[in-house]
Formats: C-alpha cells, structure tokens, sequence
C-alpha cells in the first residue's frame, strides 16, 4: 500500500509540471557517446515517448561520433580533430551522412515501436539547416557552422503530432553539404522554435565546481555564472561547447537550458516533472 500511495504522490508532483509544458516544445539533443547503448537509448526513447503522451511536443536532435569513428577506423581512414571538430573532407562527410542516416532510422524505428509517429529530418534537406563554411585556424574542410534555420518543415511535422528526430548536417549557399556541431543544431533549432526547453543529454552528471569532488555539483546556473566557470577553466573541454550552446539558445529565446546524465533511469522525465530535477540547470 505504501508503494502505492509513493507513487500517487509522484504523479501529484508532476501535475504542475505537465500542466505547464502541455502544448508546448523541448528539444532534447542526444549525444552520440550513449546513443550506442541499446538499453541506456531504449530508456531515453520511452522517456520522449511519454513526454508526447502527456502533451508536450519533443524534437529530438542526435549525433553520432563514435559510430562516425568506428566506421572511419574499419576503413583504415584517420579520423583528425581540431578543437573537438572533425576534420571532414568529401569521403568524410558521406560516411557522417550514412551513419546519422543510420542511427535516424534506428530512432524511428524504435520510437514507433513504442506507440508514437516519428519523422526523420536531414537538417541539409529543405534548407533546414542552413549552414557557411567553420571559419578555424586551420582548414575544417565541409565543417559547418549554423546561418539561418527555416523550422517550417519541423512546425509541419509537429501540427501532425509528430515526434520529429533531426540529424544535424546543413547546407550552404554554395549548395554543399556541411558537417554541423550536433549541440549547435539543437540550441539553433530550439531557438528558431522558441522551445520551453533545451536538454542536453550527456554521460555525465552534469557541472561540478570541482572535476574532481562529486559532492561540489552545481544544480542551478546562471548564464553570467556559467561563463565565469569558464573563464576560471572549471568548465573545460567538452562540456564548454554544451554550455556555450546553452547560452546561446537562452539569449534567443529558449526559457531553461539542461545538462543531465542520461545514465541515470528516467533522469529525462525526473529534471522536467520534479521539483528537484536531476542535472544542471542554465537560466538566464
């Protein structure tokens, strides 16, 4: 009975919250490192799919890096980074383009199974994801970064009550396809929707002020704070461009920003529906 009454007293606490987000969008990116994990992306993917039952109108954005690597080292081909930036020349980009094609149809097919319609989006098809040419110290080659987005095609699937998944290459004017920073296509594509919500899923708990004490963990952040802990080099490497895309989606529009483990059972749907959330959220 207890365990019972526990979890009427769960559904309690999230009314408010399911009242609130009804109608409205959250973008969730999901990173390519835990994309992988067929049992960690099962979990995800039925937490999404019950953020589309109770009302709320997810787009979900992917990477895919790991699968990009291991494909690339089956081929015998180097893979070189700059800056956490793949280095893509031609042969590059159509084996980026195969496995986010890949995974996209894995996605799909796994949300449908679970009860929901989804739709695919190449971010290069229908001038989505507009992109220019990475300006960097050094030659990125077809590494893009983010111009415009024309979120028609996404607003169009979602008045169908679609769950839109979107794989993050662009197209410039120049007509070429371009590799885009999946972190970066969500915080634009959230921002082009004035989403309630960007969540950025990672493999790990969120921001601590110390790397090294798990007890220093920062659940709130403001966006002044934020670049202040990256001007002191406490947030460093990867978890910068997922800050900065934070921010970046804050100043645009985007109501809160979330980092948060996807490791964690559920840990989608318990920062959303609870008072106490689960990972770091960024508010301006």
């Amino acid at each position: 009975m207890e365990e019972a009454i526990k979890k009427a007293e769960v559904l309690i606490e999230a009314l408010p919250y399911i009242k609130k987000f009804h109608k409205k969008t959250i973008v969730i990116k999901y990173g390519g490192s835990i994309l992988g994990e067929e049992k960690i992306r099962k979990s995800v993917l039925g937490d999404i799919v019950f953020l589309s039952f109770m009302g709320l109108r997810p787009v979900l954005v992917h990477g895919g890096g790991p699968n990009i690597s291991e494909r690339m080292r089956a081929m015998g081909k180097k893979t070189e980074f700059v800056d956490g930036m793949r280095v893509t020349d031609e042969e590059t980009l159509v084996v980026v383009e195969e496995e986010l094609k890949r995974l996209n149809d894995i996605i799909i097919q796994e949300i449908s199974e679970l009860g929901v319609k989804a739709v695919g989006l190449n971010g290069k098809d229908s001038d989505i994801i507009q992109a220019e040419k990475k300006k960097a110290k050094v030659d990125l080659g077809l590494v893009g970064h983010i111009a415009a987005i024309d979120n028609q095609p996404i607003l169009d699937e979602l008045k169908k009550d679609k769950l839109v998944v979107v794989l993050p290459m662009g197209r410039g004017k120049d007509k070429k396809a371009y590799n885009v920073n999946a972190d970066e296509a969500a915080s634009q594509i959230a921002a082009s929707l004035m989403a309630e919500k960007l969540v950025l899923l990672t493999n790990v708990k969120g921001i601590l002020r110390n790397p090294d004490d798990s007890n220093s963990f920062l659940s709130t952040l403001t966006m002044g704070e934020a670049n202040d802990l990256i001007g002191n080099s406490i947030i460093q490497q990867g978890m910068i461009p997922k800050v900065k895309a934070c921010i970046d989606a804050l100043l645009k529009g985007v109501k809160k920003t979330h980092i948060i483990d996807a490791r964690i059972p559920h840990a989608l749907l318990l920062e959303i529906f609870t008072d106490q959330g689960i990972g770091t959220e960024i508010v301006k």
